[in-house]
């Protein structure tokens, strides 16, 4: 489970960051990424926070309750290599309940690998 501080939880971070963050897909992923340092935002959190968009389209609630749970613990594994000032949504395209864990983990390595965010790895 992700800790309180690296969670989005509010509906306008979730829509800042998708409308004026920018953006990187992959076939079963999408990410919207926001600096936070740009929107002059004062309140300072404690690293970078993840929020996910797992809709319908993915399929009936134990497989999105599934993704939602493999995304969340791959987003704890990156707490440590994303920038402290980012917010990060990740949008479940309906391929992403039939991908694996490992799938889900290298595109979204891969998305935020091109959007220039992995700062702790090699």
């Amino acid at each position: 489970m992700l800790p309180e501080q690296n969670r989005l939880r509010r509906h306008s971070d979730f829509s800042d960051t998708v409308r004026r963050g920018k953006r990187s897909g992959r076939r079963n992923v999408v990410v919207h990424v926001l600096d936070r340092d740009d929107t002059g935002d004062l309140v300072r959190h404690g690293g970078p926070r993840f929020g996910l968009v797992v809709s319908k389209a993915v399929g009936p609630a134990v497989i999105r309750h599934r993704v939602a749970r493999r995304l969340r613990h791959i987003c704890l594994g990156l707490v440590d290599t994303v920038p402290g000032n980012t917010d990060v949504v990740i949008r479940a395209l309906p391929g992403a309940g039939d991908a694996t864990s490992a799938e889900l983990e290298r595109q979204l390595r891969a998305n935020l690998g091109r959007l220039g965010l992995l700062v702790g790895t090699a």
